[in-house]
C-alpha cells in the first residue's frame, strides 16, 4: 500500500440520522473504488463497517468504524458513524478528527433531530460539508423537497452538482451539472445518454454558475457579459465555495442501487479539504503541558510527532486497540512516544490501518493519516500522544453527561468482580457510559445516553466477557428528618448473674436548616455521665440516625443535645451508653414529627417551539416547578425546572416521544425537599414490604 502525499489525503466522517443509509453508502464507496469485490448489505449483515453482532442484530451502527479507499489517486479515510440518538456522542468524537463531513439526507424523511445535532457538531469544528441525497429510488422520494428541507433547517444555500433522472421506482440515473452530461446506471454500470428534456436542468445549472461567479470579480464580469464559464473555472469555484462554506454542494443517488456513487466520490475529492487545507481553516493548536503556553503544529512530517486518540476498542483477542489521527510528524512501528495527557511513555509495537474490523499492517502513520496500535497501557480516548522533547496536549472532546441510570445485578451469585472488570473494559471503549457502586444502596449503577445504549453495553458484557446481568430502576436516595423539638430518655439496664449493664441519658433534638447535616452538643455538667462514656452516647445516636426510623433512610439536619443522665460505678460501660443513646434518639425522633425528604433535580430541557406547551405540561404533571424559559438558536426553547428525581427516572424515553426525538435534556442534583404526605405514605409502606420480604 503506497503512501499518499498529504495534499492527496481526505479524512471524512459519513454522518446522518439513523436509517438514512450511511453504512450502505460507505459499502458502495468501497465497492466502486475496488476495495471490495462484492456489495454487502445491512439487511444481510455482511457490510465492512457494521460488524459487531449487536449492530448486525439491530441493523443500526452502534460504534463508529474506520475504513479507507483510493479514488483518482487520492486516499479517502472514511469513518462510518452512528446516527441513532443513544450513540451520537461517538459521532462527535469522530468529527473532531475529520477534515470534512459527508452528510446524508434521506429523499423520503429529510432532515431529522439527529441531523440537526450532528450539523451543530460539524459547525463547532468548522468542517466543510458535502450533502448526498440518498434513497432516490424509493417510493415517495423527492429531491426538491429534500433540498428545501436542508435550506430551511440549516439556513444555508444548497447548490446541486447533479440532478436525478426520474424519482422513486423510475429513478435510473443523474445529470452532471458541472460537465452537462447525463448518465444512466444499469446494475451499477454507468453509460452516457442523451440529456433529458427537463426545465430544472437549465435552472439549476444557471444557479450553480451564478453562485460560482459572484465570489470572483473577473468571473462575474465574464458572466454578466454573457460569456460561458469554462469547466475548469466551475470546478475551481465549487472547491472554493465548499471550503469557505459559502454554499453546500449537493449530490443525489442511491447507495443500495449503486447509482451516482462515482460522481459523489469525485465531489468528495474536490469539495473536502486535505489536512493542509484544513490546517489553514482550523489551525492545529494545543497547549504545552509543562507551562500551559499555546503550541501550533504544521501537518508536515518534518514537524515533531503529535496525534489525538479518538477511539478505543476492547478486543477480547487483540486486547485494547487505540485508534488515532496523526496531526504532525510520523508514528513509526517499534518506537516510544509520550502521552502528554497522562505524563507516561508508551511503547509502540506494530502500526495498522483499519478496514472495518480488519487491521492491515503499515510501516508508519504520517501527518493526516488515521491508524491503530494495540496494547497501549496508559492511553485512553481523548489523550494526546507526542514527541517527549516537544510536548503538546490537544483539548479532548467534552462528551455529554449520561441521562439515564439503571441498577444492575449479576444473574449468577459471586459474579460481581467479573461484572466490574468487564464493565471497566467496556467503559474504555465508550466515554459516555459511567459505572459506580452506590455506597448507600450497595447497588451497582450503570448510566448512559438512553435505555438502548445501556442494553447494548450489557449485551457486549455478556458476549465479550461472559457475564449476564439483570437491569432494574435504581433506588432513590431518600432522606428522613424532623420538624419539631422533642426530649427523651434512653435507659439501658440489664441485670443477670455477675456484672450488669447500666447506661442512662437524656437528650433534646431539634431540626437544623436543610443541608446542615448533624450536630452533637455535650451539655453534661457535674459528671452525671463520666467523660469517657459521652463519645459512646454520640456513636449510638449516629448509628441509629444512619438507619432512619420511618423507612430506613438516613436522618439528616438534626441537632442533638445531651443534657442529663446517670451511671453506675460498677455496671456502666461504653456499650451500655451506646445502647442508651440509640434508645433515646429513637424515642425522641418519633415525637419530633419525622418526615421523608426527596432529592430535587435542576432540569434543563431544550425543545422545539411547537412542543414547548406539551413539555411544560408534562413537567408540571411530574410535580415540577418551572423556573423560566429562554429562547435558543434555531427556534428552540430552553426550559429550566426543579423536578423530584423520582419523576425523572425514565424521562429520556418520555421526552423522545413528546418531541418526536427533537428534545434534549440534562439534569443535576439541586437540593432535598419534603415528600408530600400521600406519596410519603406509599414509600414507607413499600419499604416495609421490602424489609419483610428480606427477613422472610
Amino acid at each position: 500500500m503506497g503512501k499518499f502525499e498529504i495534499s492527496r489525503i481526505r479524512n471524512l466522517s459519513v454522518v446522518a440520522h439513523g436509517g438514512a443509509g450511511k453504512t450502505s453508502l460507505v459499502e458502495a464507496m468501497l465497492y466502486n473504488s475496488g476495495m471490495i469485490d462484492r456489495l454487502g448489505s445491512v439487511e444481510a449483515g455482511n457490510t465492512v463497517t457494521d460488524h459487531d453482532p449487536e449492530e448486525i442484530d439491530r441493523k443500526i451502527t452502534i460504534s463508529s468504524a474506520i475504513c479507507y479507499c483510493d479514488w483518482n489517486n487520492h486516499r479517502l479515510n472514511i469513518i462510518d458513524t452512528p446516527g441513532f440518538i443513544n450513540f451520537i456522542e461517538d459521532t462527535r468524537g469522530c468529527l473532531r478528527v475529520s477534515d470534512g463531513a459527508l452528510l446524508i439526507v434521506s429523499a423520503i424523511s429529510g432532515v431529522k433531530a439527529e441531523t440537526e445535532k450532528i450539523w451543530k457538531y460539524a459547525c463547532e469544528y468548522e468542517l466543510p460539508r458535502v450533502i448526498f441525497i440518498n434513497k432516490m429510488d424509493r417510493e415517495n422520494a423527492s429531491f426538491i423537497r429534500a433540498i428545501g428541507d436542508l435550506e430551511k433547517s440549516f439556513e444555508t444555500e444548497a447548490i446541486p452538482l447533479n440532478l436525478p433522472i426520474g424519482e422513486g421506482p423510475s429513478f435510473k440515473g443523474v445529470v452532471d451539472l458541472v460537465r452537462m452530461k447525463a448518465y444512466e446506471y444499469v446494475d451499477g454500470k454507468k453509460k452516457e445518454i442523451d440529456m433529458p428534456s427537463d426545465p430544472n436542468i437549465e435552472e439549476y445549472r444557471k444557479k450553480l454558475v451564478e453562485k460560482i461567479a459572484e465570489a470572483d470579480d473577473e468571473l462575474i464580469e465574464k458572466y454578466l457579459e454573457g460569456e460561458e464559464l469554462t469547466e475548469e473555472e466551475i470546478i475551481k469555484g465549487i472547491k472554493e465555495g465548499s471550503l469557505t462554506r459559502r454554499f453546500l454542494p449537493v449530490l443525489c443517488g442511491s447507495a443500495t442501487s449503486n447509482i451516482g456513487i462515482d460522481l459523489l466520490l469525485d465531489a468528495v475529492v474536490l469539495c473536502l479539504p486535505s489536512p493542509e487545507e484544513m490546517a489553514r481553516i482550523r489551525p492545529i493548536s494545543g497547549k504545552n503541558p509543562k507551562d500551559g503556553s499555546d503550541v501550533l503544529r504544521n501537518p508536515s512530517e518534518s514537524d515533531p510527532f503529535s496525534a489525538y486518540v479518538f477511539k478505543t476498542i476492547a478486543d477480547p483477542f487483540a486486547g485494547k486497540l487505540t485508534v488515532m489521527r496523526v496531526y504532525s510528524g510520523a508514528l513509526k512501528a517499534d518506537s516510544t512516544v509520550y502521552n502528554s495527557s497522562t505524563d507516561t511513555k508508551e511503547r509502540i509495537g506494530q502500526v495498522f490501518y483499519m478496514m472495518g474490523k480488519k487491521q492491515l499492517p503499515a510501516q508508519s502513520l504520517g501527518p493526516g493519516e488515521i491508524g491503530v496500535v494495540a496494547k497501549l497501557k496508559n492511553t485512553n480516548t481523548g489523550d494526546t500522544l507526542c514527541d517527549e522533547s516537544n510536548p503538546i496536549v490537544f483539548e479532548p472532546v467534552k462528551f455529554s453527561e449520561p441521562i439515564i441510570s439503571y441498577a444492575i445485578s449479576p444473574k449468577s451469585k459471586g459474579d460481581e468482580e467479573k461484572v466490574s472488570a468487564g464493565l471497566q473494559r467496556i467503559l474504555e471503549e465508550d466515554p459516555t457510559l459511567k459505572y459506580h457502586r452506590d455506597e448507600e444502596s450497595k447497588e451497582m449503577i450503570i448510566s448512559g445516553m438512553g435505555q438502548v445504549h445501556i442494553e447494548v453495553a450489557l449485551q457486549k458484557l455478556k458476549r465479550k466477557f461472559g457475564v449476564e446481568v439483570e437491569m432494574k430502576t435504581p433506588k432513590i436516595p431518600y432522606r428522613e428528618t424532623i420538624r419539631a423539638r422533642a426530649k427523651a430518655q434512653g435507659k439501658y439496664k440489664k441485670q443477670s448473674g455477675g456484672r450488669g449493664q447500666y447506661g442512662d441519658c437524656w437528650i433534646e433534638i431539634e431540626p437544623l436548616p436543610r443541608g446542615e447535616g448533624f450536630e452533637f452538643v455535650d451539655k453534661i455538667v457535674g459528671g452525671v455521665i463520666p467523660r469517657q462514656y459521652i463519645p459512646a452516647v454520640e456513636k449510638g445516636i449516629v448509628e441509629t440516625l444512619k438507619q432512619g426510623i420511618l423507612a430506613g433512610y438516613p436522618m439528616v439536619d438534626i441537632k442533638v443535645t445531651l443534657f442529663d443522665g446517670s451511671y453506675h460505678s460498677v455496671d456502666s460501660s461504653e456499650m451500655a451508653f451506646k445502647i442508651a443513646g440509640s434508645m433515646a434518639i429513637k424515642k425522641a425522633a418519633m415525637d419530633a414529627k419525622p418526615v421523608l425528604l426527596e432529592p430535587i433535580m435542576k432540569v434543563e430541557v431544550i425543545t422545539p417551539e411547537d412542543t414547548l406547551g406539551t413539555v411544560i405540561g408534562d413537567l408540571n404533571a411530574k410535580r415540577g416547578k418551572v423556573q423560566g424559559v429562554e429562547p435558543q438558536a434555531g427556534g428552540n426553547q430552553k426550559i429550566i425546572a426543579l423536578v423530584p428525581m423520582a419523576e425523572m427516572l425514565t424521562y429520556a424515553n418520555q421526552l423522545h416521544s413528546l418531541t418526536s426525538g427533537r428534545g434534549l435534556y440534562s439534569m443535576e442534583f439541586s437540593h432535598y425537599e419534603e415528600v408530600p404526605s400521600n406519596i410519603a405514605q406509599k414509600i414507607i409502606e413499600e419499604r416495609k414490604r421490602e424489609k419483610d420480604s428480606e427477613k422472610s
